[in-house]
């Protein structure tokens, strides 16, 4: 086998265990931790478990997310369909432009999250903390953004497997 070959294989390897990593915490979270936590909990101890978890979480996803944009662009360029930026002349750079283009939808959703729905999150436990009323409104809203990325994943995933085939 060719270093080359070596590269691109770490770069397979490395892009499906961020892939699991990332979308195996995002389903563990939205599908079974988060509901069975908001049926349990009351709105304080809800919201102080959701900022615990997306402060632990968080970097944990934006690494996953930097992985999965280096070797996806290492992987795209080796690839024999690769013919240049933005050349859409097959299924293949159909399929891979349109999960370029919900990847980076999945980005902006968790910009948003982490820098405005984390801080606000933190700023209402610590009114809970003091006594003050609390909103639902920032844990609804992460709750939202949690489920699109994982519905987006999924497309991403299926956009993936219609690239492979073409």
């Amino acid at each position: 086998m060719m270093v080359a070959d070596w590269g691109l294989s770490i770069a397979y390897w490395l892009h499906m265990l961020a892939t699991v990593v990332w979308l195996g915490t995002l389903a563990a979270l939205g599908l079974v931790v988060l509901p069975a936590a908001r049926r349990a909990l009351d709105l304080q101890a809800f919201s102080a478990l959701l900022g615990s978890l997306q402060k632990r979480i968080d970097p944990l996803g934006w690494f996953c997310l930097a992985v999965l944009a280096g070797t996806g662009l290492f992987q795209m360029s080796a690839h024999p369909n690769y013919q240049g930026f933005l050349v859409i002349d097959s299924p293949w750079g159909m399929a891979i432009l349109v999960k370029h283009l919900l990847f980076g939808t999945m980005i902006a959703a968790s910009a948003y999250m982490t820098w405005f729905i984390l801080p606000e999150l933190r700023r209402n436990a610590l009114r809970q903390a003091q006594g003050q009323a609390a909103s639902a409104v920032f844990e609804r809203r992460s709750l939202r953004l949690l489920n699109l990325n994982l519905i987006l994943a999924v497309f991403i995933l299926a956009l993936t497997a219609i690239a492979r085939a073409s």
